[in-house]
């Protein structure tokens, strides 16, 4: 349940207690208080604490401290608002008001959106063709009973059929340390990608509109996070995938096995270092993302096949106005051909070089370094209260970033396809300058043109921070 103002009692009459006390050299916490989670229970909020009561702390560090704190509650993303403040009741002695203003935590929202791998994608590639449009419902409880658990169900139709369920337990143990997360995905598709030529991908539909392609998959992860930053994944899931027998007509290599089904368990382990000031759009902080994954865990399985990843970002602040953002991301395959639907490459999330959208540049090695120069030069928040009684949607955050933005990177293809060598084993780089939207809820729109060293030139749109 909530705090109440009421109870932040300072022990003794502050009325005519200075306004501005003189700094301490440390000072003690004696109680914290919560008030505003009108849901979310309050060890939820007091798991993301580096402080604790009754414990001396230098002045300076407990001020980083509470801003750090401040950081990793909002992270949480189940808050709009989180204020950390500390409140004298003696010399060297405070109490601790948490203030959080609670999200709206069930989400039905409308599927309309693109089945391409992004907007330039299908506005010049597929010829903004309607019909490939994926539409249906998705339903999003971030908040499960106040704990934190995520529960996520999808029902899509249109150009690709899914339905994916999805529920997630941050914590399982009274340590709050280890979690769990299951989820059940289902596809089907009538009009599928069986390969690139020209660093463009080349799709298939057979004559009589079939199903091409059917994958069922399952996974159950667990987590274990020991300190507030650092996060240990290790997940069991299990795939199958069924083609109809004309795409192996089109493309007999497309599963790399004999028959039209590729069916595996996998096992994958993932360490993830989080020290973002905001997941959706960071200015400043680090990420790391080390991950490994085995596809094949028996002999009698369709694949045998190791696959490495890295991801490294770094945001730095430069002035209240300026940040810097860098990003490294790296993917290996020890084999040297995979089934396509494990294909990696520049031109697939996350992994993409700014003026190459309209490209996807496929092989087993890719390296991308992605940067960023950004300025801040708008930052308001409109007072939404007298037009919405709901305090969740009372205030709309908007800011406005103009970045310049220099990537590059390479793709190693062992097998030198010959329709594909314009891009692959090449240097590749991409320049230019954007507008990023950083909006209500943590939305991001991003609004680039961009060129790349082949001297090409065009306009993105994206619905997501870079990296």
């Amino acid at each position: 349940m909530a705090g109440s103002p009421s109870l932040i009692c300072l022990g003794q009459d502050t009325s005519y207690a200075p306004v501005n006390p003189s700094t301490p050299e440390r000072v003690k916490v004696n109680n914290i208080y919560i008030i505003g989670n009108q849901k979310t229970e309050k060890n939820i909020i007091l798991r993301e604490l580096d402080f604790t009561t009754d414990y001396y702390y230098d002045w300076e560090t407990f001020l980083g401290i509470i801003k750090a704190d401040e950081q990793k509650i909002y992270n949480l993303r189940l808050f709009t608002e989180v204020e950390v403040t500390p409140l004298f009741t003696g010399d060297e002695e405070v109490e601790i008001l948490i203030s959080v203003k609670e999200r709206w935590y069930i989400l039905p929202s409308i599927i309309f959106q693109l089945a391409d791998r992004n907007f330039a994608e299908w506005w010049t590639n597929q010829g903004r063709d309607l019909s490939r449009v994926n539409y249906g419902i998705r339903i999003n409880h971030a908040n499960v009973g106040g704990r934190n658990e995520k529960l996520r169900f999808m029902a899509q139709f249109g150009f690709t059929k899914a339905f994916d369920l999805l529920y997630s337990k941050p914590y399982i143990d009274k340590n709050q340390k280890h979690g769990l997360a299951i989820q059940l995905t289902y596809t089907d598709q009538k009009t599928i990608p069986i390969a690139s030529e020209f660093n463009r991908q080349v799709f298939f539909t057979n004559e009589t509109e079939d199903i091409l392609r059917k994958n069922l998959s399952g996974a159950l992860r667990y987590t274990f996070r020991r300190t507030f930053y650092n996060f240990h994944f290790a997940t069991l899931g299990y795939n199958n995938t069924w083609l109809n027998k004309d795409v192996l007509v089109e493309n007999p290599n497309y599963l790399q096995n004999e028959g039209n089904s590729l069916r595996y368990f996998y096992l994958q382990y993932s360490f993830r270092h989080d020290r973002r000031d905001n997941v959706a759009y960071a200015t400043d902080g680090e990420l790391l993302q080390l991950t490994g994954t085995k596809y094949g865990l028996f002999s009698s399985e369709d694949i045998n096949e190791i696959e490495f990843n890295v991801v490294a970002n770094k945001y730095i602040p430069l002035s209240d106005k300026f940040h810097y953002a860098g990003g490294l991301t790296a993917a290996w395959f020890l084999s040297n051909r995979q089934p396509y639907t494990l294909v990696r490459g520049i031109g697939y999330n996350p992994n993409f070089i700014r003026g190459y959208e309209l490209n996807v540049i496929e092989g087993q090695q890719l390296y991308v370094q992605k940067n960023s120069m950004r300025f801040k030069f708008l930052d308001v928040a409109f007072d939404l209260s007298s037009y919405l009684r709901l305090e969740q949607f009372s205030t709309l955050p908007f800011k406005m970033y103009l970045s310049a933005n220099f990537d590059h990177g390479f793709v190693t293809d062992r097998n030198r396809i010959p329709e594909n060598a314009r891009l692959t084993n090449k240097y590749l780089f991409g320049y230019g300058a954007g507008i990023d939207v950083v909006g209500f809820y943590d939305s991001v729109l991003r609004f680039e043109y961009s060129f790349n060293n082949q001297g090409e030139g065009n306009f993105f749109f994206n619905f997501k921070a870079p990296f």
